[in-house]
Order: structure tokens, then sequence, then C-alpha cells
């Protein structure tokens, strides 16, 4: 479960999420479902969730190197987690 979730991102839409409907944003593994996503963050932050939103990100293009190659960066899956009231998770 502990390679589910890669990290808790906090971005400015997260913080008003977080204020406004108790939700949490997540950079998670490509590969996992809703239900994975809900056991791993129940499981590694003890709390109970309410809902999951997943989407793909697709990666940006980049210019790398000495003479700035086109590349891009790896695609990516995010989670939204919204939290049954009276639940938090601390991002600090």
């Amino acid at each position: 479960m502990q390679n589910i979730i890669k990290k808790l991102l906090v971005t400015e839409k997260g913080t008003a999420m977080q204020a406004a409907t108790n939700s949490y944003l997540f950079e998670v593994d490509k590969a996992a479902n809703k239900l994975q996503i809900r056991q791993a963050v129940e499981q590694e932050f003890k709390v109970k969730v309410k809902d999951v939103r997943t989407m793909m990100r697709k990666g940006k293009a980049k210019r790398v190197g000495r003479n700035r190659t086109p590349g891009r960066t790896s695609d990516w899956k995010r989670a939204v987690v919204t939290l049954e009231s009276g639940n938090t998770i601390e991002t600090a």
C-alpha cells in the first residue's frame, strides 16, 4: 500500500479544496484504482474516506540538455480524496 500514494500535493487549489470541501490532492501510482487509493489513504492517515475521484495528467513538454533537445516529463495520475466530516490530514 505504501507505493500507491506517491505524495500529498500542496497547491493553491488543493488548499482551497481542503477548507471548502475537506478534499485532499494526491499524486498516486498510474495503475492504482479508486478502491486501492481509498484503502491506502485510510491505512496511512487513519481517516475515513467519503469519495475518490481520479484523473490522468499529461506530462509537460520540456527542452533538456546542452543542445536543448525536446523531451517530456512523465504522465501522472492525480486523486482527489474527500474525507468524512470530522476527519483531517495534517499537511505540515
